[in-house]
């Protein structure tokens, strides 16, 4: 894992700085510590660089980024980890090539000239990103995972592209511009992107399972989008069938497999521990395989309705984990807040965030640069209420009325602790989301349900700017309409959700972001493009059988989970909100007073200081739900993330401060 940064010029003739190349580096430093690079190619008008976090071939100097082939025809920056890379590399090294490290990376530059890209992805098994330049036909590629695991950005300024791993590495660079897009500041308040943009005007994602080529031609840009991979649920009405021992057995198989590989490294490997099944399985999966105990790191929270510590540490006891617990209160978790803002680089609803950015901080402080994690098994195998709403509203045609409405009933009690934010309150159906799924699905629900209060947070100039927009609309037409026609109503909603909440929050802010914040790297064994590949298989009634959510997944992993886990309904890890704890109220109230005051909000000219007033005052309104209350907590955490995030990335200098990083670090070219 990695940060990697790079520049491309539409003229050959360009001069690159090398010490903008470094800056580019210095700044993503919490990514790499363990070293950097710089490599150019001056006679194209390209050059790269990549902060090292050292997991897999520990030679500074050997494993050290960018990467030229021999013949310099190829020039490569990698940031993630490329699993079964040891079998790849005897196969290639017995036809012929000859390695000059023991990095995974490394196989990039052996694979594409005798395969190209398209076929080189085919053999790539992880969670990375990488810049890859090829001099015979002057482009650059821009890669992204499956999933989106890991970030890679990128913008085009009147004569270069330039690209990296976080925002903060684009603003370095003097000619790009900082400034939020009506749009995206719209988004922001309202939690779901539209995937592909960022809350800046300009500033571009690579979309996960895609690759983005950049051709100069005459002195100009041709850029082409493709798509190289999807989930690819199997039509309804062509679904093979599949015996529920079979698939049980897969599924073990499968996860297996994904949790070996993924302890691949030549430092040691920890994992995360909730008391979800996710996390449990992982780490008993982890447990088996090792010889030794695997350490184990917990987040204990001091409000008991959101705390899971003692259903970990059961799960610890029973596979014989070295458990480590870092318990949090309302002070560490908006104590943090504006911090982890500068990491995130978007807003987030729910110091969740927080937690993990101090999570990782511990287990770094602990002596450890990489962890497993259970991201992605609630995508695939239907865990989240959301989930459930969709496939007894729609996926249930033998359900009638009166039944659904006492499943949604059953559903609305079970999850009230989440409601406002993992459950809308009340349905909200989206034309657009309509139109194009068959119906809007829940898990958008909850922030379609704040489009309402968006436009009286918003400066009046922002608000005129977006008269007449359609967020639900802007949405549901980056969706692949070949994905959703024909599929069961449990796809459709499994699907949305990887395309959006996924990728947008739980692997951002609640992923890479706030763990590479500290230099360690997340690796989510569930999103094995082999094991998901499985997944999309599975009928929707092993998914989901009567109430039970991810039931294939717990009769596969019966054996290794703890009786109460098994038996146990999905429960969110999530922080406590703002209103449920005094002493956090009073915590992020410190931070309105600063943010959110009327000078603040003058300054930045983004929100309406009137409209974010009478949401306070509605928030503290006697007749208020708690529902109500919970959302607007997400919304209050927004308002403070846009004052924040303009603070870290439009008034602040960026580039020089990506200057001065380099030259506190030593880093010179």
């Amino acid at each position: 894992m990695c940060g990697i940064a790079g520049l491309f010029h539409a003229s050959k003739e360009a001069t690159i700085s090398s010490q903008l190349l470094v800056n580019m580096a210095a700044i993503q430093y919490h990514r790499g510590p363990d070293g950097f690079g710089v490599q150019q190619f001056n006679d194209h008008g390209v050059g790269f660089s990549h902060a090292r976090l050292s997991i897999i071939d520990l030679n500074e100097q050997r494993g050290r980024q960018p990467f030229v082939s021999q013949g310099e025809r190829l020039l490569l920056a990698h940031n993630g980890e490329f699993y079964d890379y040891q079998k790849i590399r005897a196969r290639l090294t017995a036809d012929g090539a000859r390695f000059k490290t023991k990095s995974d990376s490394e196989i990039i530059l052996h694979l594409f000239p005798r395969y190209g890209i398209e076929e080189t992805l085919k053999h790539l098994r992880g969670e990375f990103a990488f810049s890859l330049y090829d001099k015979q036909d002057e482009s650059l590629y821009l890669v992204r995972d499956r999933f989106g695991i890991k970030p890679l950005y990128w913008t085009q300024t009147k004569d270069a592209i330039v690209f990296g791993s976080e925002l903060k590495v684009l603003f370095a660079h003097p000619d790009v511009q900082r400034y939020f897009s009506d749009q995206g500041l719209f988004h922001q308040l309202m939690q779901t992107m539209v995937p592909g943009t960022t809350a800046f005007k300009g500033i571009h994602q690579v979309k996960p399972g895609h690759i983005l080529k950049i051709q100069r031609q005459h002195g100009k840009f041709n850029i082409v989008e493709t798509k190289y991979w999807d989930l690819d649920f199997p039509l309804e009405a062509e679904r093979q069938s599949m015996r529920e021992e079979d698939a049980i057995e897969q599924v073990r198989e499968g996860l297996l497999s994904a949790v070996a590989l993924r302890l691949e490294a030549d430092v040691p490997v920890g994992s995360y521990l909730s008391g979800g099944i996710d996390s449990c399985a992982i780490i008993g999966l982890a447990s088996a395989c090792r010889q030794g105990p695997v350490k184990a790191f917990t987040i204990g929270f001091d409000d008991k309705a959101y705390d899971e510590s003692a259903i970990a540490s059961e799960m610890a006891e029973s596979c014989g984990a070295d458990q480590d617990i870092m318990r949090l209160s309302g002070n560490e978790l908006y104590g943090h807040f504006e911090e982890t803002l500068w990491h995130t680089e978007r807003t987030i609803y729910n110091t969740l965030g927080v937690a993990k950015l101090l999570m990782s901080r511990h287990v770094r402080d602990s002596n450890y640069k990489v962890v497993m994690t259970g991201e992605g098994s609630d995508e695939l195998f239907g865990g989240y209420p959301a989930f459930r709403r969709d496939m007894f509203l729609h996926g249930l045609d033998t359900l009638s009325t009166q039944e659904k409405a006492e499943w949604q009933s059953l559903l609305n009690e079970s999850n009230s602790l989440f409601t406002g934010a993992m459950l809308s309150k009340d349905v909200i159906d989206d034309p657009a989301l309509h139109f194009k799924v068959g119906f809007t699905p829940s898990c958008l629900q909850p922030w379609l349900a704040c489009v309402e209060h968006v436009p009286a947070l918003l400066s009046t100039e922002r608000r005129n700017n977006l008269v007449g927009y359609n967020p639900g609309e802007a949405i549901a037409n980056t969706f692949d309409d070949e994905q959703l026609r024909g599929r069961h109503a449990l796809d459709k909603a499994q699907y949305i959700w990887c395309k959006t909440m996924l990728e947008g929050q739980i692997l951002t802010w609640g992923g890479d972001r706030v763990d590479m914040a500290n230099s360690m790297e997340a690796r989510p064994a569930f999103l094995d493009h082999h094991l998901a590949e499985l997944a999309v298989q599975l009928p929707p009634q092993y998914r989901i059988k009567g109430r039970t959510e991810k039931y294939v997944l717990r009769e596969a992993m019966k054996g290794i989970l703890p009786e109460v886990l098994y038996k146990r309904e999905k429960f969110a890890f999530m922080a406590p909100p703002a209103h449920t704890d005094k002493q956090k109220w009073q915590q992020m109230k410190q931070l309105a007073d600063t943010f959110l005051s009327r000078e603040s909000i003058g300054d930045t000219g983004l929100l309406s200081y009137e409209g974010v007033t009478r949401l306070f005052e509605k928030h503290e309104h006697p007749q208020t739900s708690v529902a109500e209350k919970v959302q607007m907590d997400a919304i209050i955490n927004h308002l403070l993330g846009v004052q924040i995030l303009h603070k870290h990335f439009i008034a602040q200098d960026i580039p020089k401060l990506a200057e001065e990083r380099a030259r506190s670090l030593g880093w010179a070219a």
